[in-house]
């Protein structure tokens, strides 16, 4: 019979195993049978351990979304509400819960929720202290510019492979993240537009949209 400390480490190891397979290959192409190889054990382990194959998915998206928002997490150890931005300045440690992040992401899951959510609240939270210091323009609606910035930030995330196959480099690299600074800073800071002309006419068809006060005739 195994000791309680060796029980402790086939399990982590089948968990990193799975977090690996899962973010490569996806959860309906990752088989228990590859997990239990790449983690040095038995499938019949992985069932003793997690039960079956959704209940270790489970487990590895507890262990992700805690990652990212809990700052005892044993994962990443930078004491930071951004801890994405700490994930990312060391790809090559994290790239693997940064690759499943992104595949928990494009799956509806209530770990996934949760993670999205937090992202929002501290984007929010961010930008709210941005604006008090008046560094922001009006908006005309904050609730969704704050949720553009997420979409913004997560989307090197979601489509690392893609962004990196049109760079020809990892974006989420330390050459990568230098490329995306700078314009990434123009577009929030000037935008892309010489003339309001798109901003105008938006605004007009949107009035012109509106319903009158009376209601409809």
């Amino acid at each position: 019979m195994r000791s309680a400390p060796d029980d402790l480490t086939a399990r982590a190891r089948i968990r990193e195993a799975a977090i690996r397979a899962f973010a490569r290959d996806g959860f309906d192409a990752a088989s228990l049978r590859a997990i239990a190889k790449e983690a040095g054990v038995s499938a019949a382990l992985i069932v003793h351990h997690f039960g079956n194959k959704n209940a270790l998915r489970t487990a590895c998206d507890d262990y992700v979304v805690a990652a990212f928002i809990d700052d005892k997490h044993e994962l990443i150890e930078t004491p930071t509400a951004d801890r994405v931005r700490a994930a990312l300045h060391d790809v090559e440690r994290y790239g693997p819960y940064i690759d499943y992040l992104g595949r928990m992401l494009g799956d509806r899951s209530p770990a996934a929720d949760r993670l999205f959510d937090e992202i929002v609240r501290v984007t929010r939270d961010m930008l709210d202290e941005q604006r008090e210091a008046g560094l922001l323009v009006e908006m005309s609606d904050p609730e969704m510019t704050t949720l553009l910035v997420v979409m913004m930030g997560l989307a090197p995330v979601m489509m690392r492979a893609q962004v990196g196959r049109m760079l020809g480099q990892d974006q989420l690299s330390p050459a990568g993240m230098v490329r995306t600074t700078l314009p990434t800073l123009e577009l929030l800071t000037h935008g892309i537009y010489s003339s309001t002309a798109f901003l105008d006419g938006a605004r007009q068809a949107l009035a012109s949209d509106k319903p009158s006060e009376g209601g409809a005739s």
